[in-house]
Formats: C-alpha cells, sequence, structure tokens
C-alpha cells in the first residue's frame, strides 16, 4: 500500500536534510507551536511586537545562527538558518523580519567588514539578545536606488558626524544601536550608531496594514557624533549593504515558504470539515485544484531554496540566485495566502485565521529587500548582459 505523501511536502525534501538541519527546523518549530501560534493573532490586531519573546529566540540561538560560535553566534550552515527563518515565517513574517534583521543586516555586516574590537564588543551580546539592531539604509525619496544617498557623514576631528534620514527600518524603535550607512568623502561607509546618541530620533510609523506584529520606524540623524572607533574599517562603497542585503534576501527565499505551508495547513483543515451542499468542501473538484496548485508551488519554492542553501554553503552563491529565488518564493506565498482568504470564505478575513495576516504581510515582503520588479531585472541583466535598471 502506498504512502501517503505529507501536504506539506510533497517531495520529502525534510528527507535531503542531515540530523541536525532537521534538529534546528523542529526546535524552531515548536517554539512557534507553542508560543507564537498562540499569540501572534492578537499582536497583529494589537500593532504590537511581541518582545517577551526575545530571550527564549536568543536562547535557541536562532540571532546570528551563522556566526561563529567564537563571536557568540551557534555556528550553523547556511541552510539551518534558512530553516529558522521558514519556521518563523510560519508563525509570521515580523517574528521572521525581526530574527532576519538582527542577524543578516546587523550582526553579519559587524562580523564580515568590522574590526575584532567591534566583532568582541557587540557580537556576543547581540546574540544574547542583550543588544538589538536595526539597519539604516532605505532613505524617504531613495527607495530601490540606494546609490542616491542623502545621509551624510564628514570627518571631524577623530569623529564623524552623520546628518539625514532613513525609513521603513525594522526594529528602529527597538534597537540599541543602528548600523547605517552614509555617503562620505571616499564613498558610502558604515557606521555602529549608538541610538541614545545625541541627536538621534527614532519614529515609530503607525498606521500600517502589514507587519503590524512588527516595529517599523523612521531615522533622523542631527549632528550625531560617533567616534572613528565605530567606523566599519573593511568596506567603502554600495558592496558594503548589499552585501548585507543578500544575506538577508537569502533568508527571505525560505521565509515565506513557511507563510504559505501555514496557509495551505489551515485550508485543507477547513476543507475537510466544511460541509457545502451535502459534501465537504475538500471533494469539490474547484478547491481540489486550488490545492494541488498551491502544494505545486510550495513544493518548486522549497527545491529551489534548498538548492540554494546548498550552493550557499558550498560558498557558491550568486547574487542573481538569489534574487531569483526571492521574486519566484515571495510571489508564490502572496499569492496563496491570497487564494487561502478566498477559500475560506467571509470568515477569511478575520485573524482568527491565519491567512489574511499572512497576505498582508507578504505585501511588505513582496517590496522589501528589493522588489519583484528590481530582481526580476537583476535575473534579465543576467541573461542578457544588459543592465536595464
Amino acid at each position: 500500500m502506498a504512502v501517503r505523501l505529507d501536504p506539506l511536502d510533497l517531495y520529502d525534501v525534510r528527507a535531503l536534510l542531515s540530523d541536525e538541519e532537521r534538529m534546528v527546523q523542529d526546535s524552531v518549530g515548536r517554539f512557534v507551536d507553542e508560543k507564537v501560534l498562540p499569540i501572534i493573532g492578537d499582536c497583529f490586531e494589537q500593532g504590537r511586537f511581541p518582545k517577551e519573546l526575545i530571550p527564549e529566540i536568543a536562547g535557541l540561538g536562532l540571532l546570528g545562527a551563522t556566526i561563529p560560535e567564537e563571536y557568540g553566534g551557534a555556528g550553523m550552515n547556511g541552510v539551518s538558518y534558512g530553516l529558522i527563518c521558514q519556521e518563523l515565517e510560519r508563525g509570521d513574517s515580523g517574528l521572521r523580519s525581526f530574527a532576519s534583521v538582527q542577524s543578516s543586516l546587523c550582526m553579519y555586516p559587524i562580523f564580515a567588514y568590522g574590526s575584532e574590537e567591534q566583532k568582541r564588543q557587540y557580537l556576543p551580546k547581540m546574540a544574547a539578545g542583550e543588544i538589538i539592531g536595526c539597519f539604516g539604509l532605505t532613505e524617504p525619496h531613495g527607495g530601490s536606488d540606494p546609490a542616491n544617498m542623502k545621509t551624510h557623514a564628514r570627518k571631524d576631528g577623530g569623529d564623524w558626524v552623520i546628518n539625514g534620514a532613513k525609513m521603513w527600518i525594522t526594529n528602529g524603535n527597538l534597537a540599541h544601536i543602528a548600523i547605517v550607512w552614509a555617503m562620505t568623502g571616499d564613498g558610502i561607509q558604515g557606521f555602529i550608531v549608538p541610538t541614545d546618541s545625541a541627536g538621534f530620533k527614532a519614529q515609530e510609523i503607525h498606521k500600517k496594514m502589514s507587519l503590524r506584529a512588527s516595529v517599523t520606524s523612521a531615522l533622523f540623524f542631527d549632528g550625531v557624533r560617533v567616534p572613528d572607533a565605530n567606523r566599519l574599517p573593511n568596506v567603502k562603497g554600495l558592496k558594503g549593504p548589499l552585501g548585507c542585503l543578500n544575506q538577508a534576501r537569502y533568508g527571505i527565499t525560505w521565509g515565506p515558504i513557511g507563510a504559505a505551508q501555514a496557509c495551505l495547513k489551515e485550508v485543507l483543515d477547513y476543507t475537510a470539515e466544511r460541509v457545502m451542499f451535502g459534501r465537504p468542501l475538500a471533494a469539490n473538484q474547484a478547491i481540489q485544484l486550488k490545492l494541488a496548485d498551491m502544494a505545486r508551488r510550495i513544493t518548486t519554492a522549497q527545491l529551489l531554496s534548498l538548492q540554494l542553501g546548498r550552493l550557499k554553503d558550498a560558498g557558491r552563491l550568486q547574487p542573481t540566485q538569489v534574487s531569483l529565488a526571492k521574486w519566484n518564493n515571495v510571489r508564490m506565498a502572496i499569492d496563496i495566502a491570497r487564494e487561502c482568504r478566498d477559500v475560506l470564505g467571509g470568515a477569511g478575513i478575520t485573524t482568527e485565521h491565519g491567512a489574511i495576516r499572512h497576505a498582508l504581510n507578504l505585501e511588505s515582503v513582496i517590496t522589501y529587500e528589493g522588489t519583484e520588479t528590481v530582481h526580476q531585472l537583476v535575473v534579465g541583466r543576467e541573461l542578457t548582459g544588459i543592465n536595464a535598471f
């Protein structure tokens, strides 16, 4: 007799994982099931990030998971980090965004571009959740054109003086430090800016209909002074922030798989129990066609991200490959979330179900760290050799 397949993993991708990778996925999955899912609908409705979960997130080794253990990280491989993102976003995109910003956009640049002193000063406390970071790149007018940067830093003796503004900054009002990218006389450079610095202000953005269980802020710098010891010494130019974004985008290719799986699981349960015209909704051909298409798209995304992770761990990852997966997987998830909301009918518009919350969150995920169009053009440039930006 044929063994019934896992409806959320039709190709048994889990069998391709190592024992350690499965252990990571299982531990994060339990945390999401036990601690996140019972409260996240209310957090979304209230517009509240569940700060009380930070110690446990840190305790599981989810902050800076790929950072070497000598700096407080867990020393995991790229696939394990991807699985962390997948499980966290199965809970909520806001939770994955928190961990992604802390790990890929704040800890990574200190590890990759920072001095030995900076690594030892910040990374262990960031891994422990004692120091929270935010990443200041996007500006109010900039969006997809980070080279058009208005925030600037000028040298004044042994200090740098920063003026400007950043927008749409995850963790901004939670953060103890900001990794700020500013134009200098020697090109774009990165700075570690304590958020209690004179002239620094973080203003939380409200009235959001997406990522409501996440802190999003605008940052303002009015003559903020930091010592040269706070400058990231080992990178100059756009390759610094873009290198960070590539790390974060990699995690984002995994995250929406979790969101899509959560929506499919919810709809599988709902259509099995909901009786219409004398039979379960699941017995309807139109419903089965929708469910089958969701499973096809999730399976494709799983295999894309797993191969991407293997390339990353082999040191062969290329930015275009990340763009292809980010574009495909977020589009997959947002389409599935919307379709699941429709299958749930009127009930689907409430936070009692996850589909509408995931659909709204994914409206941000499909935009931040490279819009869908930007990633399409990255792939187009690779195919043709012509830059159409």
